[in-house]
């Protein structure tokens, strides 16, 4: 199937969003996320930035499930102007979408791999994205950077490790009153006891978690929001590979 072939398929099912956001891409919209559906099968071509390359697939995984995660939760739906940093952004999901979204918004994207941002910074300009930032390090660092801790007022976080590790490279980055969430898949009554205490020593508390299945395959998803409201202890984020190496505790544990 020709690369022509995917991206028409791709703009007719966009046509087709379906409910349950109370959001609907718009014309422009339409085009612009066929754009970069478009511009990342030919950046696939030289970079390792997404496997998830059919254009139904594509539309699910990567475009729907990016703005299910702000468009669900009504507390995030007020942030539309905010500060945005997307953890590990990979392949630019959940921040290209949110970012598409969001106009009025400021999204910036963090991965550790240089020629990654390279090519996302390149595709932004592309886009004629103007509220994009681009940034190379690692979440570790950054929350321990004056320019960047306690900056922004949502966080997003998507297959990068389990909840403890997310809320620790998360929450130091976010303002008092700021929200992180957690994309998931699975996520079980003990996962979610788990991070409410750990986010605890962290500064935050679990919000809510909504449960979903997606519109075309059902498949479980669940989005977790954790609201920050108190600075994070100073200790936090520890020195890099520590959290994935050494994930948090709730305090009962003995860490």
């Amino acid at each position: 199937m020709t690369e022509r072939s995917d991206l028409e398929q791709l703009r007719h099912a966009l046509q087709q969003w379906p409910p349950g956001l109370d959001w609907q891409p718009s014309a422009d919209q339409q085009e612009a996320l066929g754009q970069l559906y478009a511009e990342l099968l030919r950046g696939n071509q030289r970079l390792n930035l997404t496997r998830i390359t059919a254009p139904a697939e594509f539309l699910e995984k990567h475009l729907w499930d990016s703005l299910a995660g702000v468009l669900l939760s009504p507390a995030c739906r007020q942030l539309a102007a905010a500060a945005v940093i997307d953890i590990g952004t990979g392949g630019g999901f959940p921040g290209f979408p949110i970012a598409m979204t969001w106009p009025q918004g400021k999204v910036t994207l963090l991965d550790s791999t240089r020629k990654k941002i390279a090519y996302l910074e390149e595709l932004g300009y592309r886009l004629g994205l103007s509220n994009l930032n681009f940034v190379v390090d690692r979440a570790e660092s950054l929350g321990q950077q004056l320019q960047h801790r306690e900056h922004y007022d949502l966080a997003t976080i998507r297959a990068v490790g389990e909840g403890a590790v997310c809320a620790e490279y998360g929450l130091p980055l976010l303002k008092v009153g700021g929200i992180l969430i957690l994309y998931r898949g699975q996520w079980s009554e003990e996962d979610g006891d788990r991070l409410a205490a750990v986010s605890q020593r962290l500064g935050g508390r679990v919000l809510e978690t909504i449960p979903v299945e997606t519109p075309w395959t059902q498949a479980q998803r669940h989005f977790v929001y954790v609201i920050k409201d108190t600075p994070t202890p100073a200790d936090f984020p520890r020195a890099i590979g520590i959290p994935r190496q050494h994930p948090l505790m709730p305090p009962d544990a003995g860490q």
